[in-house]
């Protein structure tokens, strides 16, 4: 009998939601193999309390899952790709990225129809460095509040701290049927999503053929191309998941343009440039943006308290 096809993935609704698909994905295309989801605790979902950065920062959603995978109690990752480390694990690979979905961030607020319509002094909630120097860097008389656990978690506190609003990603509360929470999809010409916000990272074993195999087939090439331009931005501006960095991909005809914004943490510096070239050179494309962002005063920026 075929073993079954073990995916990895964290508890929470979120996760789930995704792995559940990825999931339906394989099923489709090997209804004759079953496939098992396993639940994994990871250091973020250990520790809800603190900020990320407090807590080991950069894999804290992630390291423990793929060490589940190097230790064959698992044989598929499912990841949020915005949390994957861009540095690769030895013995582990990206072996696909599905079509992603909505990579922006939104506004959720009970008290006010937009952001543009948040008073002077209005009470923001973000967990995400990356968002809240945006933020500042458009509207320096909001408040800041910080905010972390699972989207279910956020929206009650919304509620219970009476705050104005929260910024949260598209993807999330859309996958998890809450469209309806949503004020306002924020404009992406000054909120810049995430590297990877919106598409799934799966990683098997590299010497596991089966696997890649069947994962080579769900692989969406534009989606994989164009976070693998992100990530190699992210990448050469020595940057990780918890940094003042966004990124935008669009690929038309072949082609991918991809802009890049640095911040300062406070918000009051922003350097932001853009790059097109062949989607097949997605990579060097990335590359070669870090290095004009670095030029400009990129490192200045991510050391600055």
């Amino acid at each position: 009998m075929t073993a079954p096809l073990r995916i990895g993935t964290r508890g929470s609704p979120l996760a789930l939601w995704q792995a559940h698909f990825v999931a339906g994905q394989l099923r489709a295309i090997a209804p004759h193999r079953s496939v098992d989801l396993v639940e994994i605790e990871t250091a973020g979902d250990q520790v809800r309390d603190a900020a990320l950065n407090q807590i080991g920062g950069e894999g804290v959603f992630t390291k423990a899952i793929q060490q589940a995978l190097l230790d064959d109690r698992v044989d598929v990752a499912v990841h949020s790709l915005k949390d994957l480390p861009t540095l690769a694990v030895a013995g582990l690979i990206l072996g696909a990225v599905p079509p992603r979905g909505p990579s922006g961030d939104v506004l959720v607020s009970r008290r006010h129809c937009s952001f543009a319509g948040l008073p002077d002094g209005a009470r923001v909630a973000t967990g995400s460095l990356r968002r809240q120097a945006q933020i500042l860097n458009h509207r320096p008389d909001l408040r800041l509040m910080p905010i972390r656990g699972n989207v279910e978690t956020r929206l009650r506190k919304l509620d219970a701290e009476k705050l104005d609003g929260l910024v949260l990603a598209q993807a999330g509360l859309e996958r998890l049927g809450l469209t309806r929470e949503i004020t306002e999809v924020l404009d992406q010409s000054w909120m810049l999503p995430a590297v990877g916000q919106g598409a799934l990272g799966l990683e098997c074993r590299a010497d596991d053929t089966a696997t890649r195999d069947l994962l080579a087939r769900i692989d969406h090439d534009a989606t994989h191309l164009a976070v693998l331009a992100e990530r190699a931005l992210l990448r050469g501006l020595g940057g990780g998941c918890h940094v003042p960095i966004g990124a935008r991909t669009s690929v038309m005809d072949a082609k991918l343009t991809l802009r890049g914004v640095v911040l300062s943490p406070d918000g009051s510096q922003r350097l932001e440039r853009q790059i097109t070239g062949p989607l097949a050179s997605a990579e060097t494309l990335g590359q070669e943006l870090a290095m004009e962002l670095w030029g400009l005063g990129a490192r200045e920026l991510l050391q600055a308290p």
